[in-house]
């Protein structure tokens, strides 16, 4: 022991003495290894996209760091992908070459070198790809039993959108397959499978074979139909109102109809209908569906200002299921607030009573008793509005609406008082292709009304017309930059401009119509500069607008448009407004926020009414058929029964 323990002292009396001798400690390897990635441009933009997506080099470079040996193994699995990104866009000859600090990952003292690698600078990991030429497809068949209805060769199987000689991408091969299976669904065979067997590759022709394995399965119609999760709503009207029978064709599409009808009657927050994995006995198949009640009530506020109607502040309380088939009771109370337009507050209340499925599917009938108060520069009026009506859904685009109108009122115009009573049977024809409700990016509306109105106070009959439509343009078909184009045409025939109610007759001007001038202050003028009212209208407004960042956007305009007293289209001068607008986009719809300014102004229509010592002068122009504080029904005026004090912009 005593011999030993001597030994360990000479031991490290030695190295203490050597240490010295060593120099300096060697500069530490990095552990975690930083590197940088360097993806190099193969030619196909494409393919660099889809190499840069699957890239787990790039992906997990500063969220999950590693050393040597990890990131020689993730630079060899992302080869792997790179070469499937590559065959995947017909590169079957393509060589994917990956080399981390200069070095390719296949050499065997790699992970070495990677650890002994200092921390600075990061090491370099560069990514090239030779694609080489691309293949096409060569032959494309369809093996399996053909379905009953199929026709004469070569119209056995249904098209599959690709072909020999087009170009051999993955993904419209797999696109071709989900075709081919929903087409075979939608024939009636809801057990259809497609298989897309292993495909030949001919790398001395640059082609490659594809061949699809198809079992149709039997044919199907729809079987027995369950309902899941009814609490308020009755299963009976539920069942009349279901667009599938037991026994109809089976088809995906008509399910997926039918699933948003239901969805469109307002109560069910989700609705979901899902075939059976199997044929009941009958070889029919059943379909279940499931609902989600929404509350039955809903209390809804908003608010809206602009510089000529000031203020508005309205209310509404909703009834959903009132009798538990749909029925919808809406309670709507607003006041309106100041505005260069207004004498003082102005306030309505409205009741409305729409019941779906009036008589025979698709057609609703609607009851509403309106009361308007309203103070305008224009005119003073107190009405009381009554309405019922029915609507006709013709089409997944078109509708028809015809009801009657009844309304008393009494309305007072340059200090001259007279109360009014009519009735009206207003008839309009609808087109709508768009998608979206309140942010419309592509697609067209249109709609023809005519209101046949004949006066019970002592006035006669006339007809007002109106015609308009909108347009809408997506340019990069992703609904970020939308060009928005309007038209109007409205005539009142039969009756002079004296000869209508004032709220009946035309008026333009305001943020609903040409934006830039005061409400209602475009059109034929008395006097003292105040608004008369027009028989005509014609208009156009073109609308650009651009999203940017994931909320916002803006917009610029020009609104024109032309209102005239003698019952003529195109006889007035045109007036135009521009601006520009900002966006705020919410998941129930855009914020509009326009700047507008005339572009050849109306005296005493912009900052305010010219003095009554002003020359008479008759000013003719504007942009739509508006009656104050009313949502679009019939030519040249405003649905009594929808009455609202809340602005729009000319194209909606």
């Amino acid at each position: 022991m005593r011999r030993f323990a001597a030994f360990r002292r000479t031991a490290a009396f030695t190295f203490l003495m050597a240490t010295p001798c060593l120099g300096p400690p060697a500069a530490r390897a990095a552990d975690p290894q930083p590197y940088e990635v360097v993806l190099r441009p193969s030619g196909d933009d494409a393919l660099d996209a889809a190499v840069k997506d699957s890239s787990t080099l790039t992906q997990l470079k500063d969220k999950s760091p590693v050393g040597g040996f990890a990131l020689v193994q993730r630079a060899r699995d992302d080869a792997a992908r790179f070469e499937a990104a590559a065959h995947a866009f017909g590169y079957y000859d393509s060589t994917v070459t990956v080399a981390i600090g200069g070095h390719p990952i296949g050499d065997p003292a790699l992970v070495d070198t990677i650890d002994r690698a200092p921390a600075a600078p990061p090491l370099p990991v560069s990514v090239a790809i030779d694609p080489g030429p691309r293949f096409h497809l060569g032959q494309v068949t369809i093996d399996g039993t053909p379905p009953l209805n199929a026709g004469p060769p070569p119209n056995i199987w249904p098209p599959l959108g690709i072909g020999s000689g087009q170009d051999a991408l993955a993904a419209n091969v797999l696109a071709a397959k989900e075709q081919l299976l929903a087409a075979l669904r939608e024939a009636g065979y809801p057990l259809a499978t497609v298989t897309l067997l292993p495909a030949v590759l001919h790398r001395d022709r640059r082609e490659l074979d594809v061949a699809f394995q198809v079992a149709t399965g039997p044919k199907a119609a729809v079987g027995s139909i369950r309902f899941t999760g009814l609490r308020d709503v009755s299963e009976t009207f539920m069942r009349a109102r279901l667009a599938l029978k037991s026994g109809d064709p089976f088809s995906p599409s008509g399910i997926e109809t039918a699933r948003q009808e239901l969805l469109s009657l307002g109560v069910f927050a989700s609705v979901r209908i899902l075939p059976a994995e199997a044929l009941d006995s009958h070889g029919d198949l059943p379909l279940d569906v499931t609902v989600e009640e929404r509350k039955p009530h809903a209390v809804d506020f908003g608010a809206a200002w602009s510089t000529d109607l000031g203020a508005n502040l309205n209310a509404a309380w909703h009834h959903r299921n009132l009798f538990g088939q749909a029925e919808q009771l809406n309670l709507t109370a607003a006041v309106q607030l100041g505005g260069s337009a207004t004498d003082k507050p102005g306030a309505q209340l409205g009741a409305q009573f729409i019941k779906p499925d009036f008589l025979r599917h698709d057609q609703s009938l609607e009851v509403s008793v309106n009361l308007v108060d309203q103070n305008l520069i224009a005119y003073d009026q107190r009405a009381l509005i009554e309405r019922i009506g029915m609507t006709r859904k013709l089409s997944p685009h078109w509708s028809l609406q015809a009801g009657i109108l009844a309304e008393q009122e009494s309305v007072t115009q340059e200090d001259i008082g007279r109360r009014y009573n009519f009735v009206g049977l207003p008839i309009s024809l609808k087109f709508d292709s768009t998608t979206n409700l309140l942010d419309p990016v592509a697609g067209i509306r249109a709609a023809l009304s005519v209101t046949p109105v004949q006066s019970l106070s002592g006035g006669g009959f006339y007809l007002i017309t109106q015609l308009s439509g909108s347009a809408y343009f997506d340019l990069g078909h992703s609904g970020r930059s939308v060009i928005a184009v309007r038209g109007l045409l409205g005539q009142a025939s039969g009756v002079g401009v004296f000869g209508l109610p004032p709220d009946q007759r035309l008026y333009a001007g305001g943020s609903g119509t040409v934006r830039g001038y005061r409400y209602q202050s475009i059109g034929p003028q008395f006097a003292d500069r105040k608004p008369t009212g027009g028989t005509a209208v014609s208009a156009a407004s073109i609308e650009f607008r651009q999203r940017f960042l994931q909320h916002w956007g803006a917009a610029t305009f020009v609104d024109l448009g032309q209102v005239s007293g003698d019952g003529k289209l195109f006889s007035a001068g045109w007036r135009a407004g521009a601006g520009a607008g900002l966006r705020y986009y919410t998941p129930i719809g855009p914020i509009r926020l326009d700047f507008a300014m005339p572009l050849n102004p109306v005296r005493g229509g912009d900052s305010g009414l010219a003095r009554p010592s002003d020359a008479p002068r008759r000013e003719n122009s504007g942009l739509e058929c508006r009656r104050s504080h009313r949502a679009p029904a019939s030519a040249g005026r405003r649905d009594p029964a929808r009455r609202e004090y809340r602005s729009r912009p000319a194209i909606d």
